[in-house]
């Protein structure tokens, strides 16, 4: 990598919109690439994203749009991919550029459905991508403060650090302050499970719980993350840092946080498919829900997951939240 490295924005939504923000600090060009021909034409047009983060305003000189995701692949050599985790694949199955040789940078929070992998892993296994070439954006950092250029902070982790340090200065501002990691595999799974967590969070509320349960819950959710985090992926890694506890926070207490109002609706005895259809935003923890439930289910020593279990019961199963809640007070402590 040098400076004079091309770096492109895969997706159109709240982050991806943020992620091109923070980059136009620190590059004459930022590549974006987005599915929909009226969001490019309405940017070019009113220079601001029509969907999401619309106060952000772009100088369109800045930027480089397509809605041809192989015209994007082949011009970037550093590809960001915010696409929610769901339908990652769909748009990766149009690519017929060789991305081998680029370098791929996640900022998608959960796991690829048709592989059961972590977005580093599916790059790695899927298309060859070595993992000293792959890296990880992970909060805590919500794009709508982004937008308001409120101090924010981001751990970019990457097997090379000198790459994890390159993305990092491009991301850099005096709103946004970095640091780097070497666990890749750690903040992807820490990144997934914190939206899970936070549609607890948002179920409890929902529920009438108030602060005091709020924070036990919180507590209990860390020390769940660390036990499943320990069995995917044993390294030494201190839980308390910011991509793991200060994400998990954020997004379990936030106004902003999409998956805490997607629980607070089902708490309030919203079905999930309608919850889905009142929100205009994907909550990736749905999905996460099952996926983490899968993968604690391959194991054959599983983790103990009761916020995880109580969650999918709920969202999978059709259980009465309150009944299924009154059973997970029992097993916090």
């Amino acid at each position: 990598m040098s400076d004079k490295s091309r770096y492109a924005v895969f997706g159109s939504g709240s982050w991806a919109t943020a992620i091109v923000k923070m980059l136009c600090e620190n590059l004459d060009e930022v590549g974006w690439y987005m599915r929909s021909i009226y969001t490019k034409e309405h940017i070019i047009k009113e220079k601001h994203n029509p969907s999401y983060l619309s106060s952000v305003e772009f100088h369109t000189e800045q930027l480089k749009l397509s809605n041809d995701i192989n015209e994007m692949a082949d011009y970037a050599n550093v590809l960001i991919f915010a696409i929610p985790s769901a339908f990652m694949q769909s748009e990766l199955d149009k690519l017929t550029v060789d991305i081998k040789d680029k370098i791929i940078v996640s900022a998608v929070k959960g796991i690829i459905p048709e592989s059961g992998l972590l977005v580093g892993e599916h790059f790695h296994d899927i298309y060859n991508i070595p993992f000293e070439n792959i890296a990880v954006i992970s909060g805590p950092c919500h794009a709508e403060e982004v937008a308001l250029e409120r101090l924010s902070y981001l751990t970019i982790s990457c097997a090379d650090q000198d790459k994890a340090q390159e993305v990092a200065n491009k991301l850099s501002s005096d709103y946004i302050r970095t640091k780097i990691s070497d666990d890749i595999i750690g903040t992807e799974y820490a990144a997934m499970l914190k939206n899970i967590y936070a549609i607890a969070a948002g179920i409890a509320h929902g529920l009438g719980y108030g602060d005091n349960f709020q924070s036990v819950l919180m507590s209990n959710s860390i020390r769940e993350m660390k036990r499943f985090i320990k069995k995917m992926h044993k390294m030494k890694r201190n839980i308390n840092n910011s991509a793991y506890l200060g994400d998990l926070l954020v997004t379990g207490y936030s106004i902003f946080s999409r998956n805490r109002m997607f629980g607070n609706m089902i708490g309030k005895g919203y079905t999930v498919k309608s919850a889905q259809m009142e929100m205009n935003m994907i909550a990736e923890g749905y999905y996460a829900t099952k996926s983490a439930r899968m993968l604690n289910e391959k194991n054959e020593k599983k983790t103990r997951i009761p916020i995880i279990d109580a969650v999918y019961s709920i969202l999978y199963e059709n259980k009465n939240p309150k009944k299924v809640f009154n059973k997970l007070t029992e097993r916090l402590d």
